[in-house]
């Protein structure tokens, strides 16, 4: 029996999104553990000027326990949730077509109409509220990538594995192309990247900007925006975030995310694939430091190592998952995981209301005032709101408020709301 059926109930003929008793407890603990370490990352790009997410060495102190602040949090937690978070995207959609197909449904048309609202829901946080935002880039990669879901899993693997590669190349390049500029090209080139990644403003400018009022907040964010959206996807986000989803559909259909492999599996993935991934990962800090810290080769070679080491240390982290699942499907930790998995949508959005609050003009005005060790003092304190938070929603209602919207524009239809209905 696959983990998809003993975690849940038999599947009904019901037209509507999947009831909670049928929903795969490992795959929402997965993806709440996933949403709540982006926010140690995310935390940078809400409360400090872009500059310092790029070289951390431009902006703020970064020594003693702030150094220690960034060391943890780029070692463990930068690229790695998002992986997670963007292989559970891919298998969410093979999992969705799948329920769909069984119910005799048009699973593709229903896939494209939630699509397309996930593209609305997600433009308007974009553009509206932060620039961070991942969902418009689910949502344009989700309408290629749904057509290779039948795919075998191994075509699917090597297909993901060589788009991902693409960024790589293209990163690889542009840093030959730059050791063989002059200087004034050299410093040229890095000013047109860091433009390219949003650093467009001096750190103080961009403080001013988000420390003072929304509309000005708007009108710095839509050029940004519109650049990421468009060439921005063409040439990075779509190779990789599509590739990473196109594993993701791999890894379900291999039964990996779905906790049906043996412990021993998960053990042995642990270990290799955490371990592989930690020593390329510690192996581009000691290249930043070889090279001084010099921004374009940081972003051009260095990031290399936290590029591919990231997905084999995702691997180790849902694999140390998967076995907490299967040692204690039942306790508070797992409990609480599954809960914020369950709302993930809800609480992604939550975190920006959050975040932006406290470090924007309309708000407390923090931004670019913490330093990082402070910054993660944050995340504990919307860790703190959002798991209880989660699981005292789920004890009222089917789900939460955004997946129920989302539902509801999906299906043309109210969906139940409370547990009652």
């Amino acid at each position: 029996m696959s983990m998809a059926s003993s975690e849940g109930t038999q599947e009904t003929a019901d037209p509507g999104p999947t009831d909670p008793s049928e929903r795969i407890v490992s795959l929402d603990a997965l993806r709440g553990f996933a949403l709540l370490g982006i926010l140690v990352i995310n935390i940078w790009l809400f409360g400090l000027p872009t500059v310092a997410s790029l070289n951390p060495t431009l902006y703020g102190d970064f020594t003693g326990s702030n150094y220690l602040a960034w060391l943890v949090s780029h070692v463990f937690f930068e690229q790695k949730f998002v992986t997670l978070f963007t292989f559970l995207f891919g298998a969410g959609m093979v999992l969705f077509l799948e329920s769909k197909n069984r119910k005799g449904q048009a699973g593709r048309k229903l896939h494209f109409s939630r699509t397309f609202w996930l593209l609305v829901i997600g433009l308007g946080h974009a553009y509206l509220l932060w620039w961070g935002d991942i969902l418009v880039f689910y949502a344009l990669a989700g309408f290629l990538v749904v057509w290779v879901w039948r795919w075998r899993p191994t075509r699917q693997f090597i297909l993901g594995t060589v788009m991902f590669a693409i960024p790589s190349v293209l990163y690889l390049l542009t840093a030959i192309g730059y050791y063989s500029l002059s200087a004034d090209g050299q410093t040229e080139l890095e000013a047109e990247l860091l433009g390219a990644f949003g650093a467009d403003l001096s750190p103080e400018a961009e403080i001013a900007v988000y420390q003072g009022g929304w509309v000005d907040q708007v009108a710095h964010r839509f050029p940004v925006m519109l650049e990421f959206h468009t060439i921005g996807f063409l040439f990075e986000v779509l190779w990789m975030v599509g590739g990473m989803m196109i594993i993701g559909m791999a890894l379900y259909k291999w039964g990996v995310l779905t906790n049906e492999r043996s412990t021993r599996f998960y053990r042995r993935a642990f270990v290799g694939f955490g371990g592989a991934g930690l020593a390329l990962v510690l192996a581009g800090v000691w290249s930043r430091e070889a090279v001084s810290w010099e921004t374009l080769p940081v972003l051009t070679l260095s990031f290399q190592f936290n590029y591919w080491g990231a997905p084999l240390l995702a691997v180790g982290y849902l694999s140390g998952i998967m076995l907490l699942c299967r040692w204690a499907s039942d306790g508070m930790i797992v409990t609480g995981l599954a809960a914020v998995g369950r709302t993930a949508f809800s609480n992604y959005l939550l975190q920006t209301a959050l975040a932006t609050t406290i470090f924007y003009g309309y708000g407390l005005g923090l931004f670019g005032q913490l330093s990082r060790l402070e910054l993660l003092g944050v995340v504990v304190l919307i860790w703190a709101i959002q798991i209880p938070l989660s699981v005292w929603w789920l004890e009222r209602f089917r789900f939460g408020p955004v997946e129920w919207v989302w539902r509801t524009l999906t299906y043309r239809s109210r969906q139940p709301f409370r547990l009652e209905e």
